[in-house]
């Protein structure tokens, strides 16, 4: 067993979002390239999921990074990846479907 990751709701980070994220947490939407053409959470970082490995150095480990994918699923695997690469992460459980917030392009 890795590193662990914590998890939140979307409600939580909706409200995160709300009072302002802060400067040191970075959202990451590991979906494919034509699912966040139907949109993202504002301000996401878009990573696919199969160029995390490869990536994963574009990020700053002294950051959390917030994983978000289309069920929660994907996100999950991403998260479970960089916990044990040594970053702080956060699962967003439920993934887009249950996203109410703001969407943008």
């Amino acid at each position: 067993m890795g590193e662990s990751y914590g998890t939140i709701t979307t409600d939580e980070l909706q409200e995160q979002l709300e009072r302002g994220l802060s400067e040191d947490t970075v959202i990451i939407d590991v979906r494919e390239d034509e699912e966040v053409e139907t949109g993202m959470i504002p301000g996401a970082k878009h990573i696919r999921l199969g160029t995390l490995p490869e990536r994963c150095e574009e990020l700053d480990r002294d950051k959390t990074y917030i994983m978000v994918c289309r069920s929660g699923r994907r996100s999950e695997k991403a998260s479970e990846f960089l916990a044990e690469q040594g970053f702080k992460v956060i699962n967003m459980e439920g993934g887009m479907l249950k996203w109410r917030g703001a969407i943008e392009a």
